[in-house]
C-alpha cells in the first residue's frame, strides 16, 4: 500500500511564502514523474508545476518566476517553495506521484492540503 502526505498548507498573507511537503510511504521501490495541482473553488484541478525523476522541471504561467518544485529520491518527498503568494493562489494543493511500488507501477494522488491567500 502506498501513501502520500501533503504538509505545509495554511493562511498566509498576499505577498508571503510557504513550502509544501509531499511525502510518499509504503513499499516504495523509486519515484518517478510527480506534479503539484491546485483547485480553487469552482475551478477545475490545475497542474502548478511538475518534475521528472532528473529532476526537469515545468510550470504553470501562472505561478512562473514564483514557484519552485523540487525532489529528495532518497527521501521519498516532493516540495513546492511558493513565493510572493497572491489571493488567486488561493486553493486545495495535491501532490501527484508516479511510483513504483512492490505491487507494481501506479498514479497516486494525496489527499491535498488548503492553502488560502488572504489578508
Amino acid at each position: 500500500q502506498v501513501q502520500l502526505m501533503e504538509s505545509g498548507g495554511g493562511l498566509v498573507q498576499p505577498g508571503g511564502s510557504l513550502r509544501l511537503s509531499c511525502a510518499a510511504s509504503g513499499s516504495i521501490v523509486s519515484l518517478y514523474d510527480a506534479g503539484w495541482y491546485r483547485q480553487a473553488p469552482g475551478k477545475e484541478r490545475e497542474l502548478v508545476a511538475r518534475i521528472t525523476r532528473g529532476g526537469r522541471t515545468d510550470y504553470a504561467d501562472s505561478v512562473a518566476g514564483r514557484a519552485s518544485i523540487s525532489r529528495d529520491n532518497a527521501k521519498n518527498s516532493v516540495y513546492l517553495q511558493m513565493n510572493s503568494l497572491k489571493s488567486e493562489d488561493t486553493g486545495v494543493y495535491y501532490c501527484n506521484v508516479v511510483i513504483q511500488s512492490i505491487g507494481g507501477l501506479g498514479n497516486y494522488w494525496g489527499q491535498g492540503t488548503q492553502v488560502t491567500v488572504s489578508s
